[in-house]
Parts: structure tokens; C-alpha cells; sequence
């Protein structure tokens, strides 16, 4: 056994810094890592938090989060290849920790060894909103709209500019996260309750509506409403983790008459090993974005609201649990709990 530092969920709304002992066994194919920064993910870890992430044991505590970090190795089990000791790596299915225990399966070697930790991380989250696009497969010069600018919705505005979509439209409550997404490669940025965003839509479409719907809201009346703003023979899909049901959904108006593709785009609809056209592996994805990070094609620093000592984490999740729309990317700074 080994004792890390862990930031732990302790009781609905309610997160700790603990030192806690986990298997610190070196098996063949785990590695052994010591983590630079990890990154809040803030609708999975609110979902956490309140114990509603439609798994039996939701309301199970204590309970380790997370699952962004970027790592250096320090030891690997003898199947290892993928890295060595030395290596800095984007993690998946990390934890909130100093130091972490992976299968090299969920490690992706960072290339670029001048990329700042605390935007390296952002690639983890990022890959999931780009599978939404991704799975649309938009063509060139055809529109897409993101419901949702949360970490995951920032990403699928970019990717949707680097795809060629246009215009890329991105629909937020909040208004700064509106201004970031018009900075990232929106055309443009509207409310959901703009009481014309309909006649807004078709005109900035030329009458169609959206050849792509991502959305990554997981709200229920989004799906709805998206799905109206979908053009004739368009794709949606769902990124978002919807909690509850999604009902009363007109299926011959909104989807079977006009043709409307509905795509499962959850980040675990994804090959294990060999990826197909419009569906690639996760690690090729995170591979991907961090290679378009490093040429300055695609960013992360807009998004990150601030970079914090994990001592500060009960605060911040105490901000998490009341949903404050402030903290859109939080990085925890591990660096100085080395042991």
C-alpha cells in the first residue's frame, strides 16, 4: 500500500483534501505516475457531488474524483511499451491525487514537452466534445450549432471552426461563456431563451436550420428544442449525460418525417482499438488535440477560470455544489506535493 494526497467527495456536497493509502502494487501493464495538475470536470463532478450520475451507487461516500490529469512517469510494469520513466502523459480516468496508478491504456505521451500542464489537461474533456462533431461528420462550409459552452461545448465550437462548419452557432444562458465561444471560433452566440432565436437560426442558415446539432446540455427540453432547429436530413448528437428522462419528444415531427439522424455520442461509444471513419479510439483523439494545441491551433487557456492549491478544493466544490457559473476551468497545481 502507498499513502497519497486524495481529494475525496466525503458526503453529498461536500469534498475533503485527505491522505488516504491505495494499492500501490506495480503490476505488468500499470504505470506508476506523479501528477502535475488534474482538471475539475464540472458537470460530471456536480453530478457527483449530488449524488445523480444514474449509477446504483450514487449516493456512496466517500467516493475520489476526477478523471483529467497530466502525469510524469516514474516506474512502469514490465508489459508496459507505450511510455517510459521520464515521459509526461495526458491521463484518463485519473483521480485527483499527487500521485496516480494507471494501465498504460489510459495514458497518451505528451509529444510537446514545452506545453503547459494546466493546458495539456484540457484535452482529456476536450475529446469528448469533439466526438460529438466528429460523429456528425459534418462536410465543409455546412452549418453546426453546440447547445451548451461548458468545457466540453468550448471544445466542439473549436473543432467545429477547424472542421470548416459555418457558421457555427453556440447557444449559452450564461453570457460570458457566449463572449469565450465567439472568441474560440463561433460566428455566432445566442441565449436559448431569445424569444427569436428560431427566426435568428434560419436566417443566419439560409432557411435550413442546422445541418449539426451537438448537445451537450444533457437538459431535457434542450433535446427538444435542438431538435426543432435541426435542417431537413440534419445529425443530433447527444454528447450530454442526461439525469432524467428525456419525454415528450414529437418523433414523427421532430425526427421521422423530416429524416433528422439521432446519434449516441456518450465519450464511451468509441472503438477500444481501431478506429473507423467518424469514430476514432479516445487516445487517437486526446493524441490529436494535443498535436493541434502544440501548432497554436486550438486553445485552452480562455477557458481556465484558475489554478489552485488542491488545500483549496473543499471551497471550490462548496462553489461547484451551488453551481456557480464562474468556475468554468479549475486546475488543481500538484507540483508542490511531491514526496
Amino acid at each position: 500500500m502507498m499513502k497519497v494526497r486524495s481529494i475525496d467527495f466525503v458526503a453529498a456536497g461536500k469534498a475533503e483534501l485527505r491522505e488516504i493509502e491505495i494499492d500501490g502494487e506495480l503490476t505488468p501493464n500499470r504505470v506508476k505516475l506523479e501528477t502535475e495538475c488534474t482538471l475539475i470536470s464540472p458537470g460530471t463532478e456536480f453530478a457527483c457531488l449530488a449524488g445523480n450520475t444514474n449509477r446504483s451507487d450514487s449516493n456512496t461516500f466517500p467516493k475520489t474524483l476526477g478523471y483529467s490529469a497530466v502525469a510524469r512517469v516514474l516506474e512502469t510494469g514490465s508489459a508496459v511499451t507505450l511510455v517510459k520513466p521520464g515521459d509526461r502523459c495526458l491521463c484518463y480516468h485519473s483521480a485527483h491525487r499527487n500521485y496516480q496508478f494507471m494501465p498504460e491504456t489510459n495514458l497518451v505521451p505528451i509529444e510537446d514537452d514545452c506545453l503547459p500542464a494546466e493546458e495539456a489537461v484540457f484535452c482529456v474533456v476536450g475529446c469528448m466534445g469533439f466526438q460529438g462533431v466528429r460523429r456528425c461528420r459534418p462536410e465543409f462550409g455546412e452549418s453546426l450549432m453546440v447547445m451548451g459552452l461548458g468545457l466540453l461545448g468550448q471544445f466542439a465550437v473549436q473543432t467545429a471552426h477547424l472542421s470548416g462548419c459555418f457558421p457555427v452557432i453556440a447557444l449559452d444562458f450564461i453570457e460570458a461563456r457566449r463572449k469565450i465561444a465567439l472568441e474560440l471560433g463561433a460566428d455566432a452566440a445566442f441565449a436559448p431563451d431569445d424569444p427569436e432565436l428560431k427566426d435568428k437560426i434560419l436566417n443566419l442558415t439560409g432557411g435550413r436550420g442546422c445541418d449539426s446539432v451537438v448537445e451537450i446540455t444533457g437538459n431535457p427540453q434542450a433535446v427538444v428544442q435542438g431538435l426543432g432547429l435541426t435542417a431537413r436530413f440534419g445529425r443530433f448528437s447527444l454528447v450530454g449525460c442526461s439525469r432524467t428522462p428525456t419525454e415528450k419528444i414529437d418523433f414523427y415531427n421532430l425526427v421521422h418525417r423530416p429524416g433528422i439522424s439521432v446519434i449516441g455520442a456518450h465519450n464511451m461509444a468509441r472503438p477500444l482499438q481501431e478506429r473507423r471513419p467518424g469514430v476514432w479510439t479516445m487516445r487517437e483523439d486526446m493524441a490529436l488535440l494535443l498535436r493541434f494545441m502544440s501548432a497554436k491551433r486550438l486553445r485552452s487557456r480562455p477557458l481556465l477560470t484558475m489554478v489552485a492549491d488542491p488545500a483549496e478544493a473543499p471551497g471550490i466544490y462548496t462553489r461547484l455544489y451551488a453551481r456557480d457559473s464562474g468556475l468554468l476551468g479549475v486546475v488543481f497545481d500538484w507540483r508542490n506535493y511531491r514526496t
